[in-house]
């Protein structure tokens, strides 16, 4: 099963994952260069993180995740969220006209809840041995 997930996370670095990482990086630099948002410029690197690499790793909400959280989730959405979402589902849709690319194209689009709210969520491995995202 390793190798599996070895070669699906190679297959998805280059044809989805180094251009979506891509854009958190970019989205984490403008965070990192107006200082207050610095908090959503770590995020942004965490989930660039995980987009270059995902099968074998999920998401889990995080027990110390709160109410500033949610006010933090909410600015995201607005400023940064809509827009790395949206890239999800346009990357997502050249995936599906492919056979060999419909597992990647439900990858992306399983990855659309994280871009929207990242904030109180963590990235942890994938226990359960299924190559789905959560």
């Amino acid at each position: 099963m390793d190798v599996l997930r070895l070669v699906l996370n190679v297959l998805w670095l280059v044809f989805v994952g180094i251009w979506m990482a891509l854009a958190y990086v970019v989205a984490a630099l403008i965070c990192f260069v107006l200082i207050v948002t610095i908090p959503f410029g770590i995020a942004s690197l965490r989930i660039a993180g995980y987009v270059l690499w995902p099968f074998g790793r999920t998401t889990v909400q995080r027990a110390d995740a709160g109410a500033p959280s949610l006010v933090g989730n909410v600015i995201w959405l607005v400023f940064a969220g809509v827009w790395l979402a949206l890239g999800h589902l346009v990357t997502s849709i050249p995936l599906f006209l492919s056979i060999i690319g419909i597992p990647f194209g439900w990858a992306n689009l399983k990855l659309i809840p994280i871009s929207l709210m990242p904030l109180g969520r963590e990235i942890v491995p994938s226990d359960e041995g299924d190559f789905a995202l959560r």
